[in-house]
């Protein structure tokens, strides 16, 4: 259950000390923490690209303004997202079904814990 729950709330097993105690806890930890950081990597970018590409839209008086994001961006930071949402779920399935396979792409890379 803690393995499960080191991709909700990774910040749970480390609280009680569980990833000290099975190698399986603290291997779905340091995954879970590795995802965390992408979503965290991804939201910074994403914020910053948000409010720095902007369309410009004309008003009935001829005034600019730059109001919202342009839909190409918005659709490949939204098909990014859905990268780092299947992600999390394919850690959740792994640590559920008892296995310890690496996050694809750069799961096995980086150990925070160890």
């Amino acid at each position: 259950m803690m393995a499960i729950l080191s991709y909700i709330l990774f910040f749970i097993p480390l609280i009680t000390g569980d990833h000290k105690k099975s190698p399986f806890v603290k291997y779905h930890v340091n995954q879970g923490v590795l995802v965390f950081g992408i979503a965290v990597a991804y939201t910074i970018i994403s914020t910053i690209l948000r409010s720095v590409v902007r369309v410009r839209s004309s008003s009935y008086w001829g005034l600019y303004s730059y109001s919202h994001t342009p839909g190409w961006l918005s659709v490949i930071l939204n098909i990014i997202w859905l990268g780092v949402l299947a992600l999390c779920v394919l850690g959740i399935y792994n640590a559920a079904t008892g296995k310890t396979k690496p996050i694809p792409v750069i799961g096995d890379k980086f150990q925070i814990f160890k």
